[in-house]
């Protein structure tokens, strides 16, 4: 399924899984309205360019895919409507404003800037404009993700999301972060435990290092808006955002895939198939337990 939003791979109905997946940065068309003053090149630096095709194997594997065609430069889906930047705008905001620390590095609902020094625009937007991108792009992509979460709570009594990304090699530099560590190959998010059963997180982590990479947790990246919203563990929903670093599969000044690529989504198609075992005997489990307490 497609839209002007998003693209939606689903399994075949028999063969679906509690598990869906979401890749809310990939997207590669930028609309004509957005009226950047960057070159192209330059904002793609943005993209998790590919993500989407690492993971196409989720459909085979019992899990929907979603993933967004546009740029979170545009607007960013895994943040909150009120995450939005005062200074981008022309005018004032009707709603009441709750903006976010990444909205202060200019990284909110819609980007001000690229990093530190680079501004993506040389114009303020209105608020027809901003309004235009939530309705046509923003609400279209949370209904279609909320639909798809809710679908597979009802029918196995429990969903496990992947909210999927990838990572720039400057990752703590971008954050404004000093550190010692080296960036790892694979940052799991949970926001600190939180938003998914540990042993889901550890048996991704486990697998991740089964085939040579290295793995952190929460480091840089904890996760925002989308996992915590969807993560509850105590209501058997859960919720886990996966970083890979880029240079592990991409070049990260042209964006083109290198040869490291078919290992890497050969080692994810693997990774989904761990996955879709242990979504089906946790359901399985869920729906016994209900059965034996009716």
């Amino acid at each position: 399924m497609e839209s002007e939003a998003f693209a939606l791979l689903q399994p075949t109905p028999d063969g679906a899984l509690p598990l869906v997946c979401d890749s809310p940065h990939s997207g590669t068309h930028y609309p004509g309205d957005f009226r950047h003053c960057l070159p192209l090149h330059l904002l793609r630096r943005g993209e998790d360019t590919h993500v989407d095709t690492l993971w196409s194997a989720a459909p085979a594997a019992g899990a929907a895919l979603l993933a967004a065609r546009f740029p979170r430069t545009y607007i960013d889906v895994n943040r909150s409507l009120a995450d939005l930047d005062a200074e981008l705008l022309a005018e004032p905001w009707p709603e009441p404003l709750r903006p976010g620390e990444k909205t202060r590095l200019g990284r909110g609902l819609l980007w001000r800037m690229l990093d530190a020094r680079t501004a993506i625009y040389d114009r303020r937007l209105s608020v027809a404009e901003v309004r235009a991108r939530i309705d046509n792009y923003y609400l279209p992509y949370h209904q279609a993700l909320t639909s798809l979460v809710d679908a597979a709570k009802a029918r196995f009594g429990a969903v496990w999301h992947l909210n999927l990304h990838s990572m720039p090699s400057d990752a703590y530099e971008r954050l404004g972060i000093a550190s010692d560590r080296p960036l790892a190959d694979f940052v799991l998010g949970d926001r600190d435990g939180t938003t998914c059963e540990p042993a889901f997180v550890t048996l991704v982590e486990e697998q991740l290092r089964s085939f040579g990479y290295s793995v952190s947790r929460n480091d840089p990246y904890k996760g925002v808006d989308l996992i915590s919203r969807i993560g509850h563990p105590a209501q058997q929903s859960h919720s886990l955002q996966i970083e890979i670093r880029r240079p592990i599969y991409m070049d990260e000044a042209s964006c083109e895939p290198h040869a490291g690529f078919p290992q890497l989504q050969r080692d994810l198609t693997r990774l989904l198939g761990v996955l879709g075992t242990y979504v089906r005997d946790r359901s399985d489990s869920l729906g016994e337990r209900e059965q034996v307490a009716v």
